[in-house]
C-alpha cells in the first residue's frame, strides 16, 4: 500500500493541528479529512446558516479533490455530521447542487460539532486514470 499527502495548495498548514492529514491518495482512492466551513487563507471556521456552511464545506471538498486531479463527479461516499438534523432538508438542497448525475452512497448522521459548526463532511474518491 502505497500513502501520499495531499496538500491544498491554498491552505495555511498551520491550521492543521491534529495528528491528521486533509486527505491521502491509497491505491488509486482519495480520503478526504472531514471537512468544515473554514477559510482556507485564514485558517478561520466561517459561521453562518446551514446553507452557507454546507456550501462552503462542499467547495473546500472540491478544492481539495481538484488538488489531486479529481473532481465532485470522482466522490464514491460521503459520511455527513449535521448538529442538528432537523436542518437536514436545508442542508441536502444544498449538497444535491454540487452531486448531480450519479450521487455517491452517503450517510448522514447528528453529531455534536466542533466549535458551534453546522455540518461536517469527509469523503472517498477514486482517483481518474
Amino acid at each position: 500500500m502505497k500513502k501520499q499527502k495531499i496538500v491544498h495548495p491554498h491552505r495555511n498548514p498551520s491550521f492543521v493541528t491534529g495528528a491528521y492529514s486533509d486527505a491521502l491518495i491509497v491505491d488509486g482512492l482519495l480520503f478526504v479529512s472531514g471537512q468544515a466551513s473554514v477559510d482556507f487563507t485564514t485558517s478561520q471556521f466561517v459561521k453562518g446558516t446551514i446553507e452557507e456552511e454546507t456550501a462552503r464545506t462542499l467547495d473546500n471538498i472540491r478544492a481539495i479533490l481538484e488538488a489531486a486531479g479529481a473532481g465532485m463527479e470522482d466522490v464514491v461516499k460521503c459520511t455527513v455530521h449535521l448538529a442538528d438534523i432537523a436542518e437536514f432538508d436545508r442542508y441536502n438542497a444544498v449538497y444535491a447542487k454540487y452531486f448531480t448525475g450519479i450521487r455517491p452512497v452517503r450517510t448522514t448522521v447528528q453529531s455534536v460539532l466542533a466549535e458551534g459548526l453546522k455540518v461536517e463532511i469527509d469523503c472517498i474518491a477514486k482517483l481518474p486514470g
